[in-house]
């Protein structure tokens, strides 16, 4: 028998850590090459670990909750045949059972003492995710040790962390007293008593939910938001839409919707002013080289996420509607991967989806700014003729821009939205696909 090291895999550029929510399997169950072994989660995305041969898993090296790098041996995986799956030397002598014993014991201490957590003086140890949370909100040591855990023997995980950070603003801050043991009155002091009568339900909010309200808030707390609106006559593109949609389904087999006709309109514009396409670092502007578009989806929890088009002004039509279509599909079957929600440069949400006819978008930090498409509607409206002007049906739509004030300022910000207008309403009507 071999035994194979199943280990987090990359997943994606700038994650190097994730939470296991869930195993799929227990020990001593069979798995097959491919078969999902556990469900873990990163910041924004919840995915599964498949493992890569068959055998029977044999050991489970951490538990929910736990907190593990990319590249840390997850389990361990019996497998068919002789030798090992590992990086182990093969050896010419049978090796008896004691021995392969001692050689598991030996990988799961490995294990473990990678992923130790740091301690805090009093004994209590924390996951190196935590301690830059902390580090961030600038939460000092005494106070860390005062957040309850609900993790493994009381650690603190990092949806213990947000809890915390969320009821912080609407609580005392608890006396700091030396300590040598976990305060055990930590619940009743950190957690505001929920107010309902009889008859109120309670929703425990998700995981992604209680994510999206913490940067939600963060978001407005860090940017000075200002908004921009400008209406735009898109009826010469919802005609074209309309002639060519049925004979773009034929050819590419593709659905053709308005979003990639609008995302490759701010693609655009965004090539045009440059200094939209940045990101803010204390006080450094970061000009993003390659134009990335994220696309804000709704889940069918009624969460939100955020996919990303890479180098969306480098793809015709076609490609781009392909992307959307692609990028819609898996968000809505959570099959998004990390890495299609890496990078983004600028984002845009289709408020209009739901009829809203505007809105007032929060930015997707660490971006300056966010489009907000709002509904189509059917309005009547002045056309201006060399013959004189006349009232008209159009199909019309507000586009609502937001903008970090702190570096976009608002010519900058009306100016971006103008163009984005002015390309929508020179479509080409006899444009081929």
């Amino acid at each position: 028998m071999a035994r194979f090291e199943l280990k987090l895999p990359k997943m994606g550029e700038s994650v190097a850590e994730a939470t296991i929510t869930s195993w799929l399997k227990e020990v001593g169950d069979t798995i097959e090459a491919d078969e999902a072994v556990l469900e873990i989660a990163t910041d924004k995305v919840d995915s599964e670990v498949p493992s890569e041969v068959d055998g029977v898993l044999v050991e489970k090296l951490f538990n929910v909750d736990d907190v593990v790098q990319v590249g840390q041996t997850i389990a361990i995986i019996e497998t068919e045949g002789e030798g090992s799956a590992t990086t182990e030397a093969p050896k010419e002598t049978t090796t008896e059972a004691p021995a392969q014993t001692k050689d598991v014991e030996q990988t799961v201490t490995s294990a473990q003492e990678t992923a130790a957590p740091i301690a805090s003086n009093d004994g209590r140890f924390y996951s190196p995710l935590v301690k830059n949370m902390a580090k961030q909100e600038g939460i000092s040591q005494s106070e860390l040790d005062a957040v309850t855990g609900t993790g493994k023997e009381g650690r603190v995980t990092k949806n213990d962390m947000i809890s915390y950070l969320e009821n912080k603003d609407s609580k005392p801050t608890p006396a700091v007293a030396p300590t040598t043991s976990v305060p055990k009155q930590a619940p009743a002091k950190q957690v505001a008593p929920v107010v309902a009568s009889g008859d109120d339900e309670i929703i425990e909010m998700t995981r992604m939910g209680k994510l999206v309200a913490h940067y939600m808030v963060e978001s407005v707390q860090k940017s000075a938001h200002v908004q921009s609106f400008i209406e735009a006559d898109v009826t010469t593109i919802w005609n074209w839409r309309k002639k060519v949609k049925d004979s773009f389904m034929k050819r590419e087999g593709e659905n053709l919707t308005f979003t990639p006709i609008f995302m490759e309109a701010i693609a655009k514009a965004l090539r045009d002013f440059p200094m939209m396409n940045i990101s803010l670092q204390g006080d450094k502007i970061i000009k993003k080289k390659n134009i990335n578009l994220g696309m804000a989806a709704a889940l069918p929890s009624g969460d939100l996420i955020v996919p990303v088009i890479k180098n969306a002004d480098q793809l015709n039509l076609v490609g781009m509607t392909k992307q959307v279509n692609d990028l819609a599909r898996r968000a809505r079957e959570n099959k998004l991967k990390p890495d299609d929600i890496q990078g983004g440069t600028y984002t845009v949400t289709n408020v209009g989806t739901f009829g809203s006819i505007m809105g007032t978008p929060i930015i997707n930090q660490p971006q300056v700014g966010i489009l907000a498409l709002g509904a189509i509607r059917k309005v009547p409206a002045v056309i201006e003729t060399p013959e004189g002007d006349f009232i008209g049906i159009r199909y019309k739509m507000f586009l609502s821009h937001s903008y970090d004030h702190r570096v976009v300022n608002g010519a900058l910000g009306g100016q971006f939205v103008k163009a984005v207008k002015d390309y929508l309403e020179a479509w080409d009507a006899k444009r081929e696909m």
